[in-house]
C-alpha cells in the first residue's frame, strides 16, 4: 500500500513542499526512514537528524523549516507530533480493514446484557449479566465486562482488560478477613481507549467511574470507587487505590502510585515512579524520585536523610539560641 503526498495533505492539511506526486510507502523514525518513507520531527533537539535523515518527506513545524536540506520534501504544519498521529490513523485505515461489527462466535454474552449493534466483542470475551456495550465499542480479544458495567461509545479495551472484578475489600475478623461484597459497578465513559490487562475494579458501594476521553496503558491497576476526569492519561503499570479521585486532564507517569482516598486537581501531572502520598490542589508537574546512583553511596545518603528530622530541630534549636 502507498498514498502519496498529495495524498495525505489532501486529507490532512499542511503545506507541502516539494513533490506532490511523491509516494509514499511506509512511515518511519527520521533516523532510519529511506526514500519511500514519510517521517515526522517534533522536537527541536533532534533538528540535527534533519540534516542527516534519508526519508522522503518531514512533518515539520514552522521553526524547523530553515534546517532541512536543500531538495528535503516537507509537509509544514504548527503540531507534527497531532500530525503524525492522525496520518497513522489515515494509514491504519487504508492498510487494515476496520474490525468485524458484532459478537465473535467464541464470545460468551449473557442474555440480559445490553451490546449496542454497531460494537464489537472480540474472541473469548465475556459481557456479563446487566453490562452494557456502547456504540461503535471495540472489545478486542479476552476481555471481560462484569455484571451491570457500563462502557460508553467509541471505546477501545485491549486484549485481557478486566472491568468490573471485586475491589479489595475485606474487615478484619481476629486472625481472618471477612469479604466485604462490592455492591457498585464500573461506569467508563465515550471515548475511552484501556491497554491490555489492565483491571478496573466495582465500586464497594458507589461506582467506580472512568470519564470520557481518559487513556489508560497497560497493565493499569484502577481500585474500587476511584474516580478518573476526562482526558486524564495514565501510563504502563500505574497504581489507583480505593477511592482516590483523579481531575480532568491530569498524566500519571509509569510506575507511578496514587494513595487512596487522595484527590488530584485538574492538570495534574505526575512523574514516573512518583508515589502520591496527599492530595494535590495545584496544577503543575510533581516529582518524587529519589535519585539512582551506586549503590554505596545511595546507602550513604538514605541514612543521612534518616537523619533529616532530628538535624531540622537541632537547626531550629540555634536559630532561637541565635536571635538577635
Amino acid at each position: 500500500m502507498q498514498l502519496s503526498l498529495a495524498d495525505i495533505v489532501d486529507a490532512l492539511g499542511g503545506d507541502l513542499t516539494g513533490d506532490r506526486a511523491l509516494p509514499v510507502k511506509g512511515l518511519a523514525p527520521l533516523e532510519s526512514a529511506q526514500a519511500a518513507d514519510i517521517a515526522f520531527l517534533s522536537n527541536p533537539k533532534y533538528q540535527s537528524q534533519l540534516k542527516a535523515t534519508q526519508a522522503g518527506c518531514v512533518i515539520v513545524a514552522p521553526a524547523m523549516q530553515a534546517y532541512a536540506p536543500v531538495g528535503l520534501n516537507l509537509i509544514v504544519t504548527p503540531n507534527p507530533y497531532l500530525y503524525y498521529a492522525r496520518l497513522t490513523q489515515l494509514w491504519r485505515s487504508r492498510v487494515r480493514p476496520a474490525a468485524v461489527v458484532g459478537v465473535h462466535p467464541s464470545a460468551v454474552v449473557d442474555v440480559t446484557a445490553e451490546v449496542d449493534p454497531t460494537a464489537t466483542i472480540g474472541p473469548l470475551c465475556v459481557v456479563e449479566r446487566g453490562a452494557r456495550i456502547g456504540a461503535h465499542t471495540v472489545l478486542k480479544s479476552r476481555v471481560t465486562v462484569g455484571e451491570d458495567c457500563q462502557i460508553g461509545a467509541r471505546c477501545i479495551l485491549h486484549a485481557g482488560v478486566v472491568i468490573g472484578a471485586d475491589g479489595f475489600g475485606f474487615a478484619p475478623n481476629g486472625q481472618r478477613w471477612e469479604k466485604i461484597e462490592q455492591l457498585g459497578a464500573v461506569r467508563i465513559g465515550d471515548d475511552v481507549e484501556i491497554g491490555a490487562n489492565t483491571c478496573i475494579d466495582r465500586g464497594a458501594l458507589n461506582d467506580t467511574v472512568i470519564e470520557d476521553g481518559v487513556k489508560l496503558d497497560n497493565l493499569i491497576q484502577i481500585g474500587h470507587n476511584v474516580r478518573v476526569g476526562r482526558n486524564t492519561a495514565m501510563a504502563g503499570c500505574v497504581g489507583v487505590a480505593g477511592s482516590a479521585t483523579i481531575g480532568p486532564q491530569c498524566t500519571i507517569g509509569g510506575g507511578a502510585v496514587v494513595l487512596g482516598h487522595l484527590t488530584l486537581a485538574e492538570g495534574v501531572h505526575i512523574s514516573a515512579a512518583t508515589v502520591v502520598t496527599k492530595s494535590i490542589s495545584k496544577p503543575g508537574q510533581y516529582t518524587g524520585v529519589f535519585p539512582l546512583d551506586e549503590n554505596a553511596s545511595w546507602e550513604r545518603n538514605a541514612a543521612t536523610l534518616k537523619q533529616l528530622h532530628s538535624l531540622r530541630d537541632r537547626i531550629k534549636t540555634l536559630e532561637k539560641e541565635n536571635k538577635p
